[in-house]
């Protein structure tokens, strides 16, 4: 702790001493403040029990404080981070821990950029390699190393980076390096096309350690099983965005040559004769993904497909759910903002996708209607993991109010998705009315109602929301979701009120929450988000 809280005073105060020396010079300062807090009331009737924070610690909460500095062409900055009986790392457990979260420091020198520390980047749409974060979900798998990138012309770059993957307040026991490049091409100024290629390589090579477990665990299999682990593993893509007047069409391959990462589905031999599901294995790997798109006088169409086989690229190959991600496969399906709607949202899968998704969108003078269709199938074709319809269509009144109604279908593969050996497939019919009313130029008021039909799993519900809002600072809050016709056990209120108040460049929010247990998911990566009872407090602040 004092060594970390040295680290900080120490930058904190070089930042501040230059400011004071420099005082006449364009030294830039700015950051950012995210705290969130939570209070645990303990309600066994929801499943909001059993874990540390509802036996006894009642208290839990993370936050982030980032400082980033410009001065001469240099820019840096650090973030601390802390968490305190935190679930976001283990939905069933307790984290705390703090210290750096993050530094960096980069440079431009004529035509080449220079980074070091930790770094977020992708390429192509990160089918190969992404480094990003998700405070939601606690990934933060930023690069701690170097990258350096070179403009060779004004349409064309390459760049390169090597280190480590961050995990949490350490790294992960494997090393990464990698190249890409990227350019653009237009015949001339006036030209109705143009092309942006690209083309990527990322290569993983596993520390001794890991390299020696992987052996102890291939050396207990069968010997039809067995094989010798290796160090290096590489991945190659290859990219293109075409955009010719009103059509652009984005097009990316990509391969994993040989790779050794763990199967859950694959079958491992056992004595005797017997098999299990379950083991690691050494295969290739490819994704081909395409989007193309048209808007034009109002009407917007947009259809995307993407094949995906044996593409689970990770730090370390025994690491599962969203730990040590090299790589980011785009999601296939609508993301839903509507409560009810996003209760069923299928999880990226990297072995076995084969998906395809069309968004159609037609405004006409106060008139906007929106279809969706998406659906996620295995690589047979046979075996359906999700489906969704969905439509919406909106009236405007300028100045007055906004009229929405729609309704989506969904069949969601719970054994698939959740892991629930033999549970039936959900079915789903979920209308949904939306009304906001401008009372003033100021003051609004939106309300909003869902109703589920779900014979299955956990049941049909109902949601209603209440929102009103006073510009530029308060926004109140409440809502209920009512488990209308449970499947199994009694019928179940959970209720939600809050308030948010927002001064300059700061918000503050307060709320009381009872919620449902479930899956949460942001760009098809998912966890598991336990049953809640209690108070959420939160602060955002920028400088």
């Amino acid at each position: 702790m004092i060594n970390h809280f040295l680290k900080i005073l120490l930058i904190v105060g070089c930042f501040y001493s230059s400011q004071l020396l420099l005082a006449q010079d364009n030294l830039v300062l700015g950051g950012g403040f995210q705290l969130n807090g939570n209070v645990f009331l303990r309600d066994s009737a929801i499943g909001a029990a059993n874990i540390p924070q509802y036996d006894h610690q009642i208290y839990g909460g993370e936050s982030w404080f980032e400082l980033n500095a410009s001065y001469l062409g240099f820019n840096g900055g650090l973030r601390y981070d802390a968490f305190n009986n935190s679930n976001l790392l283990n939905p069933q457990g307790s984290y705390t821990a703090h210290g750096i979260g993050k530094w960096y420091l980069n440079k431009s020198i004529d035509k080449l950029d220079l980074s070091v520390g930790y770094i977020y980047d992708q390429i192509g749409s990160g089918i190969i390699y992404r480094a990003y974060e998700e405070r939601a979900q606690l990934i933060d798998n930023a690069l701690i190393g170097a990258a350096a990138k070179w403009n060779f012309n004004p349409n064309w770059s390459v760049r390169g980076f090597v280190g480590k993957q961050r995990n949490l307040f350490s790294s992960y026991n494997s090393n990464l390096k990698g190249f890409a490049v990227n350019g653009f091409y237009q015949m001339s100024d006036t030209a109705s096309w143009s092309i942006s290629p690209g083309f990527g390589f990322v290569n993983r090579t596993l520390d001794e350690s890991i390299v020696s477990e992987l052996a102890a665990i291939i050396g207990s299999y069968e010997p039809v099983d067995q094989f010798k682990p290796f160090y290096n593993s590489n991945a190659f893509s290859v990219f293109n965005t075409l955009s010719w007047k009103d059509i652009t069409w984005y097009a990316e391959y990509a391969l994993k040559p040989n790779d050794l990462f763990y199967d859950p589905n694959a079958q491992r031999a056992l004595p005797k004769g017997q098999t299990s599901l379950g083991k690691l294995v050494k295969e290739s790997g490819s994704v081909a993904y395409s989007s193309i798109s048209y808007a034009a006088h109002g009407f917007g169409i947009t259809l995307e497909a993407k094949r995906t086989e044996g593409m689970d690229f990770r730090a370390e190959p025994l690491l599962s759910l969203n730990k040590g991600l090299i790589n980011f496969i785009p999601p296939m399906a609508k993301i839903n903002t509507y409560r009810l709607l996003a209760l069923y949202y299928p999880a990226t899968q990297f072995l076995d996708e084969l998906a395809y998704q069309a968004d159609i969108r037609y405004g006409w003078k106060k008139w906007n209607v929106s279809l969706n269709y998406s659906d996620i199938r295995d690589l047979t074709f046979k075996r359906q993991f999700y489906n969704e319809i969905y439509s919406e269509i909106s009236y405007k009144e300028p100045e007055k109010y906004t009229a929405t109604v729609g309704v989506q279908r969904q069949i969601f593969d719970v054994e698939k998705y959740y892991g629930k050996g033999g549970a039936k497939v959900v079915k789903t019919i979920t209308p949904f009315v939306e009304f906001l009313y401008k009372i003033s130029r100021s003051k609004s008021i939106r309300t909003e109602m869902q109703y589920m039909h779900n014979p299955t799993d956990i049941g049909s519900y109902v949601n209603a929301l209440l929102e009103v809002g006073i510009a530029p600072r308060w926004l109140f809050e409440v809502a209920d979701m009512y488990n209308i016709k449970p499947v199994k056990g009694s019928k179940l209120n959970y209720p939600s009120a809050g308030i948010s108040y927002s001064q300059g460049a700061n918000r503050f929010g307060l709320r009381y929450v009872k919620q449902l247990a479930g899956i949460v998911c942001s760009g098809g990566i998912c966890r598991l988000e336990p049953a809640f009872s209690g108070f959420r407090a939160s602060i955002n602040s920028n400088f």
